[in-house]
């Protein structure tokens, strides 16, 4: 058998909470790019939100493969490189004025950069670092910090396009990426995984053993659900306040701000109650919150304190999901594979990102609103609920020569 020592806690939390800030901060604001491009390059803002759809895409699809390198490179080199990928992103999205050449460009750069900086890129090393009793609060301290991402780096990013232009903007976020993701990725000193004697389990045999036990599936069944009411929240929400006569712009922005702000607080106590009760119980918890929160908005007179007081209620749900569900997977499977299995995970949240918001586009042009959307939105929901009940978080069993 081999050990080593394991890395101090608060300095994995407190470097990758700075790398999830800034990563998930930045992504978050990317809404306010979208006039000034549009009009600078005579685009429609269907081109723009097509970069967004794309980068979300690609931000699953490149997730199972940071996981990969991460689980086999260390969580160092990976964030690095997505750090280089990130500012080339964002150079990217300021300088090219081709259409196709900006949505291919930008999604896979952005979409690449994210899988190596965010939750599937910090998961394994704060799963790893943390003792199995703290390892719930880890992850909700994680998903915490990139809620705080989303609050404190919209009213910067805002900020700056107004004061600085929207192509420099990009040039300073680029220059802020590197000088604090780097440095930060070199304090995360990996731990060592305790390896039994005899033949490992490989990445093939682990993926197998993944997708063959039904509590994964379930979880990939659920987080898709995740993905598609989020993002299209996230995204159609500044619209559907202005078809409802809500005209004010800074409603939508509050509102947004809101989420981030309120978030901070339901991840920190999911990834906190996820250490007291049964992770899949309080997931279902979550998705049936969401479904009465998202009904009672569309039933209450709309205004602006009543959507404020939507963008809390779904601050409070809206990332805890991501420490119970890694927690359900690190539970389940263990630390050695962490990584790889939470980017297959989060693939199937960005498939629903991705559905989300092309089809709240594609149904709006088609019938004029987004009711029908609202409507699949909460009957995933219930979807949700359901499928998460039955989920047994009792770790595999495996024959002890595959034991890590």
């Amino acid at each position: 058998m081999r050990t080593a020592s394991t890395p101090d806690l608060k300095t994995v939390l407190i470097a990758t909470g700075f790398i999830l800030t800034l990563a998930m901060g930045v992504r978050h604001g990317f809404g306010f790019w979208m006039q000034p491009i549009s009009q600078a390059h005579g685009w429609t803002r269907e081109t723009y939100s097509l970069a967004l759809a794309v980068q979300n895409l690609m931000w699953g699809v490149f997730g199972p493969f940071a996981g990969m390198a991460v689980d086999k490179f260390g969580t160092t080199r990976v964030i690095i490189i997505g750090a280089v990928l990130y500012a080339a992103g964002l150079l990217w999205m300021s300088l090219i004025d081709q259409p196709t050449l900006f949505i291919a460009g930008s999604g896979i750069l952005i979409g690449a950069a994210l899988a190596c900086t965010a939750f599937g890129a910090v998961s394994g090393i704060i799963g790893r670092t943390a003792p199995e009793a703290k390892r719930s609060w880890a992850f909700g301290m994680s998903s915490a910090a990139s809620s705080f991402g989303q609050f404190v780096m919209m009213p910067v990013e805002q900020q700056l396009i107004n004061h600085s232009g929207w192509q420099n903007a990009f040039y300073l976020l680029a220059a802020l990426l590197l000088v604090v993701m780097i440095p930060m990725a070199l304090r995360l000193r990996e731990p060592a995984i305790i390896h039994h004697d005899g033949p490992q389990q490989s990445i093939m045999e682990a993926i197998r053993e993944a997708f063959a036990h039904g509590p994964f599936r379930l979880l990939l069944a659920g987080y898709f659900v995740c993905g598609f009411q989020v993002v299209f929240i996230a995204v159609h929400m500044p619209a559907y306040l202005k078809d409802k006569g809500i005209m004010d712009p800074n409603v939508a922005v509050y509102a947004l701000a809101l989420i981030g702000l309120f978030n901070i607080f339901g991840s920190y106590y999911a990834g906190k109650l996820g250490g007291i009760f049964p992770k899949h119980y309080l997931l279902s918890s979550i998705y049936i919150s969401r479904t009465v929160v998202i009904g009672l908005f569309l039933l209450a007179p709309l205004s602006p304190y009543s959507v404020y007081i939507f963008a809390a209620a779904m601050g409070l749900l809206w990332l805890s999901t991501v420490p119970l569900t890694n927690g359900v997977i690190a539970g389940i499977f263990g630390m050695k594979y962490l990584s790889m299995l939470s980017g297959f995970v989060f693939f199937s949240h960005q498939l629903g990102s991705f559905l989300g918001v092309w089809l709240g586009g594609y149904i709006y042009t088609k019938t004029g609103n987004y009711n029908m959307v609202w409507m699949i939105t909460l009957a995933l929901g219930l979807f949700a609920t359901l499928i998460n009940l039955p989920i047994n978080e009792k770790p595999i069993q495996r024959a002890s020569a595959l034991a890590a």
